[in-house]
């Protein structure tokens, strides 16, 4: 089974900038789409980004023109770009398969967006 780790979150004002990262440690590569989703205070897990083996992207509608999401293969690892953060942006953000995220969660990592 493949293990996820997120990092990169932490405190940022609003209007900063951060980038998230994605692993899967032991892995030699994880050979499909994959995601990611972020659960604010109070919400559901959504969906955030996706970004395809071949490097295709496609982002949801509302962060769009503010993330940028890629990976690179050779070291296992996915990257979150998010610009201009708003504090509707807080939450903890994870990585998963994507549109079916079937593999086991990681513990996410904390985006805090201060207005």
């Amino acid at each position: 089974q493949v293990q996820l780790v997120e990092s990169g979150g932490r405190l940022v004002q609003a209007g900063g900038s951060l980038r998230l990262a994605c692993t899967a440690p032991g892995r030699n590569s994880v050979n499909y789409t994959m995601g990611w989703y972020r659960q604010p205070p109070g919400f559901f897990r959504e969906w955030v980004a996706s970004v395809t083996f071949a490097g295709d992207s496609d982002v949801a509608d509302s962060v769009r023109g503010r993330v940028n999401v890629s990976r690179d293969n050779a070291k296992n690892t996915m990257f979150l770009e998010i610009q201009n953060l708003e504090p509707e942006d807080t939450g903890l953000y994870y990585c998963n398969s994507h549109p079916v995220p079937f593999f086991i969660w990681g513990q996410g990592t904390q985006v805090t967006v201060s207005s």
